[in-house]
């Protein structure tokens, strides 16, 4: 709710701004109102000045300029009455649903109480804490890599996994490593990160390719990346990969610019 709120708040500012763009024009608008009458695929365009003149003045078609100043008007008149409409009913809404909403009948009790009760909808904190908490299959194979330790106490199979990791601990990304991903066809995968977009409330998964020197790696690699795309993940909405080469050492500055525009953290 929280979201949706912020939503219509900003909905708020964008309808503000455009109705004093719209006021401002007014002033500037030529007399009259367009007619247009099409025959056939050609369209004629009248100013209609005169109260009760049905047909109006045929506008040359030179005169482009002024059809295209009338249609605005007309435009701006009808724009005005809808976006003002629009934004009465935003502000009426904001006004009864912040800090009254259904949600802050949890978030107002307090700690003690909140520990005793099982919440109707469950709070973005709340939702990432269990999706955080729960039991996944994680990858076997050679978990004798894992030698390098995350600051949250977990082992990765590189440094710059652990980098990775920690930039996702310290933005407050939700994130389990190698979490099992079973594929349309029956078939396992194992993507490095499995990050939580709590705002969506969506899973979106991280591959980091470490090695794209090595050719057979970067074979894999593409295969990969074929395979999540029959399974409709796609890079840039449900998928994100790092990567590095020996002349391209990982950035994990643009990773973090990255991730903090992603997931609005």
């Amino acid at each position: 709710m929280t979201d949706l709120i912020k939503l219509m708040k900003e909905r708020v500012s964008v309808l503000k701004k455009a109705i004093r763009a719209a006021e401002a024009d007014i002033a500037g608008f030529p007399d009259g109102r367009l007619r247009v009458s099409k025959k056939q695929l050609a369209c004629s365009y009248y100013v209609v000045t005169k109260r009760g003149d049905p047909t109006g003045d045929y506008i040359s078609v030179k005169n482009k300029e002024l059809v295209k100043q009338l249609a605005q008007k007309d435009y701006n008149k009808q724009f005005l009455k809808q976006a003002e409409n629009e934004l009465q009913c935003l502000q009426r809404a904001v006004s009864s649903l912040d800090g009254k909403n259904a949600d802050a009948a949890f978030c107002n009790l307090s700690d003690e109480r909140r520990s005793l009760v099982t919440p109707y909808i469950l709070t973005d904190d709340l939702y990432a804490g269990e999706w955080q908490a729960m039991r996944f299959k994680t990858n076997t194979f050679m978990s004798e890599d894992r030698i390098y330790d995350t600051e949250r106490g977990e082992k990765v199979r590189s440094k710059s996994e652990v980098l990775i990791a920690n930039t996702l601990l310290e933005l407050g990304i939700p994130y389990h490593y190698e979490k099992m991903l079973v594929l349309k066809n029956g078939g396992t995968r194992y993507p490095d990160f499995t990050l939580l977009d709590v705002r969506a409330r969506e899973e979106v998964f991280l591959e980091h390719f470490g090695m794209l020197d090595d050719e057979e790696y970067r074979r894999n690699c593409l295969h990969k990346l074929d395979e999540y795309r029959n399974n409709g993940i796609y890079p840039g909405r449900n998928l994100i990969f790092t990567y590095e080469t020996e002349e391209n050492p990982l950035d994990i500055k643009g990773i973090k610019k990255m991730l903090k525009d992603l997931f609005k953290v």
